[in-house]
């Protein structure tokens, strides 16, 4: 199968490899002249093209078939204060774009552990999991928003909230193939605080529960991700 490379700035016919790319492809792969290879730009784009010029620090491509993956027809949008560790926001960026999520919001709660985060590692670990997992579009990324500033940015009927507190909760399950798409909040590793909670009510956000389990951060916002599809797939 041919080797996927990352071209955001991808210009036709001809594509060169910035220069640690060409070395890892020329040095490391042992891609040759006429090797095939395939391109994706994150909006979408699929190019398959061939080796043209195997230079380790200028390897040329040129681009043969150039196809547009459309976007899935619903949006699955997870917004999750990060945690302390940022090895579990890392895994959670990687897995959750292989099986397919569309924005990553993060969020600054009372009870957040984090309060800052750079996103450059984040969007390099995604870029990894989209060519390994052949999608065709890049999740976008938030920079940490506060609680409060993030609520009135969602549409309150296709967005819910996943908390710990007693009270009525509906599996995402049952709704999370309302709309055209979704947005879940998951909480810091302390949870919601009570006001936080009645703020997002007061929005008309409703709350979800994930199942029976007292799941991590990390693990909470990848169900929410995973079951956004097989909720769709159910229709």
């Amino acid at each position: 199968m041919p080797h996927t490379f990352f071209a955001p700035d991808l210009s036709l016919p001809t594509y060169t490899l910035p220069e640690d790319e060409s070395k890892h492809a020329v040095r490391v792969l042992r891609l040759a002249t006429g090797d095939a290879v395939v391109l994706v730009n994150g909006r979408g784009g699929v190019f398959q093209a061939e080796v043209d010029v195997a230079d380790p620090k200028r390897c040329r491509l040129r681009i043969t078939r150039e196809e547009q993956m459309p976007r899935r027809p619903y949006q699955v949008h997870v917004a999750v204060a990060p945690t302390k560790n940022l090895d579990r926001m890392e895994w959670l960026v990687e897995k959750a774009t292989e099986i397919g999520v569309d924005t990553l919001t993060f969020l600054r709660c009372a009870r957040s552990e984090r309060r800052e985060l750079k996103l450059d590692r984040l969007e390099k670990i995604a870029v990894s999991a989209l060519k390994q997992s052949g999608q065709a579009w890049l999740p976008q990324f938030t920079e940490l928003t506060d609680f409060g500033r993030f609520l009135p940015t969602v549409e309150p009927a296709t967005t819910f909230i996943a908390h710990l507190d007693e009270g009525e909760r509906t599996p995402l399950a049952r709704v999370a193939a309302e709309g055209t798409g979704c947005c879940i909040l998951i909480g810091p590793e302390g949870d919601f605080t009570p006001q936080e909670i009645a703020a997002a009510f007061a929005r008309g956000i409703r709350p979800v529960t994930l199942g029976s389990s007292r799941l991590r951060t990390e693990t909470a916002a990848l169900a929410a991700v995973h079951t956004v599809h097989v909720a769709r797939e159910l229709v």
